[in-house]
């Protein structure tokens, strides 16, 4: 059966499940959830860092979370355009010749 787009969306937004015990957690929107972890790790990254500067011995350790926090501003459009541009596998069937 030939998936129809609106099954391909579906399939693409399958919730993620993880059960511990008697519990399940449960990640809709796998994109999305890392977009917004990304940007708590940056907050966080960029608030330490602010509080190591107070002292100048910590300056370096500072710097390095700075480096870091940068770095995930590039992560994040990454993420959103991952979220938008999925790459699928084509059976042979379908291949033009």
């Amino acid at each position: 059966m030939e998936p129809t787009p609106t099954n391909r969306k579906r399939n693409l937004d399958n919730p993620l499940t993880f059960t511990f015990g008697h519990e399940q957690l449960i990640i809709r929107r796998r994109y999305e959830v890392l977009s917004i972890l990304n940007d708590f790790m940056i907050a966080l990254w960029f608030l330490v860092g602010s509080v190591l500067f107070l002292f100048p011995s910590e300056e370096a350790a500072a710097i390095w979370l700075f480096i870091i926090g940068s770095f995930q501003f590039f992560v994040r459009p990454c993420l959103r355009l991952a979220a938008h541009i999925h790459l699928r596998r084509m059976p042979e069937s379908e291949w033009q010749r």
